[in-house]
């Protein structure tokens, strides 16, 4: 017996999927047969999407909310798409892309109409992907130019750094002993005086 699945995707485990998971529930799909990632829709090598695959047999339906739910490459849509409609045999439903339903006007008309419509939205979900990461390096680059700093937020020295550090410039204590000394890492310590050298000669 044919059964319906859904596929839920979000970016990152900081988004809800909750309007996705309500939507299908709405359309009938039981909560057991829905499948979700909290992942990239770079590509497809996603652990649940992998799954769902697997478990999808001739006549099953898949649901998704959206084609940018599925992902967000355009050539590997076109191709999953393939794969599960032309070799697995199972018909796609996007909800909020009625023209998106493989379930009804199978003929040749039909199907160049869904096709075209498919490649359309494809293209705009990857060119939104590019664009989102094109504006995320130039407001990098914009806030960088203001002095923002990126990255982890670099740990003060220790009080005794600098008496251990001169001890160490003169020859009176190894580097291990001044790291041991300082209570850090000796690769740290070292990293630490490295640019504490460049500082004091320009060369930084």
């Amino acid at each position: 017996m044919a059964e319906c699945y859904g596929y839920i995707r979000v970016s990152s485990t900081d988004q809800n999927e909750s309007r996705q998971r309500i939507a299908l529930e709405q359309h009938g799909i039981e909560p057991g047969r829905i499948f979700m990632d909290k992942m990239s829709g770079k590509d497809f090598q996603r652990p649940q999407y992998q799954q769902l695959v697997q478990r999808l047999a001739a006549g099953d339906q898949l649901c998704i909310l959206s084609i940018d739910r599925l992902g967000r490459n355009y050539e590997e849509i076109l191709e999953q798409w393939r794969i599960l409609t032309k070799e697995k045999h199972v018909d796609i439903l996007v909800l909020d892309t009625p023209l998106l339903d493989t379930r009804y006007d199978k003929n040749l008309l039909g199907t160049f109409i869904a096709d075209l419509v498919l490649q359309v939205l494809s293209f705009v979900a990857q060119n939104e992907r590019e664009n989102i990461r094109k504006r995320q390096a130039e407001g990098i680059a914009a806030a960088r130019l203001r002095g923002v700093k990126f990255g982890r937020k670099a740990k003060p020295l220790p009080d005794n750094f600098m008496e251990n550090y001169e001890l160490w410039q003169n020859g009176r204590i190894s580097g291990l002993e001044a790291a041991r000394r300082c209570l850090m890492p000796s690769s740290t310590f070292y990293r630490k005086a490295g640019r504490l050298g460049a500082q004091a000669t320009g060369n930084f």
